[in-house]
């Protein structure tokens, strides 16, 4: 895809997902920016923000695991490692995600059954783990191109489904 492709499946997406009753209900939206060829995320970012909603982004620690703090705006979000953008403001702890009404999650890929492929670092799992154990219980929402729905991805005994898919061409809701 090239950038501008990139750029246009961020706006259909963030048109798409800004539909959702999950993120139009939502007081704090856990999400994270999208980097070099993943689905956009600023536009739905940005929008979320205007609406009133607390975002939360991941700020990645030395272990992998994820630590929240609050997105400000694009201009207080600095290059990290692994070539990610993270928000500057203060660190509000690797707990405070539990506090989120919805969760966005980056994939690779999602299956009919509502099972997702992560990248393989383990961050997210740790992060719905997390959920699980504090008895929280937020919308799980990935954000994909519409080619990454695929027909079956494996699942292993850590994997905890998603609730919807979406992707620039609309939503695909999952059921437990």
């Amino acid at each position: 895809m090239t950038g501008d492709d990139v750029e246009k499946a961020g706006a259909a997406l963030a048109r798409a997902a800004l539909e959702l009753p999950e993120l139009a209900d939502a007081g704090t939206v856990a999400a994270y920016v999208s980097v070099g060829r993943e689905p956009g995320t600023r536009a739905l970012l940005d929008a979320l923000r205007a609406r009133g909603v607390r975002v939360l982004l991941p700020v990645l620690l030395a272990d992998n695991d994820l630590d929240w703090a609050p997105y400000e705006g694009a201009e207080r979000l600095a290059r990290a490692r692994l070539g990610l953008l993270e928000p500057q403001g203060a660190r509000l702890g690797v707990q405070a995600v539990a506090e989120a009404d919805a969760v966005l999650l980056p994939g690779l890929a999602v299956d009919g059954r509502g099972v997702r492929l992560g990248r393989g670092g383990g961050s997210y799992d740790r992060v719905l783990a997390r959920l699980e154990a504090a008895g929280a219980h937020p919308h799980l929402v990935v954000l994909l191109y519409d080619e990454e729905v695929v027909a079956r991805v494996p699942r292993e005994p850590h994997d905890h489904l998603v609730s919807a898919v979406v992707t620039p061409a609309g939503v695909r809701r999952f059921t437990a």
